[in-house]
């Protein structure tokens, strides 16, 4: 059985959530994207806050410790201190609105 991360709901439109184990899933329109909430420059969680990320035209989110922009789509690193790394994914899919880890590499 797959664990479920969220609704495709609870993720703002255009920004993130932080579900399951240190687990960020961003989202955009019927979209949606898994990463470890670990930065690869120093290895800390994207965000400063609970559940605060900070997101660019649901394109783009930003490390808040070293301003890193990673792409949604894919996670990488297009500007910052670690430009070209990429952030961990975190494989998902989407059942009737829920998103689940895709244990099963379903998609």
């Amino acid at each position: 059985m797959s664990e479920v991360l969220c609704t495709l709901d609870e993720v703002p439109d255009g920004g993130g959530l932080e579900a399951g184990d240190a687990v960020l899933v961003l989202r955009r329109a019927d979209e949606a994207w898994a990463y470890r909430n670990v930065c690869p420059h120093f290895s800390i969680p994207l965000n400063y806050e609970p559940n605060t990320f900070w997101a660019y035209g649901g394109k783009l989110v930003m490390c808040a410790h070293h301003s890193a922009m990673f792409r949604f789509e894919d996670g990488e690193c297009i500007d910052g201190p670690c430009l070209g790394a990429k952030l961990t994914p975190v494989p998902i899919r989407i059942e009737g609105g829920k998103i689940l880890i895709d244990e099963d590499g379903r998609g």
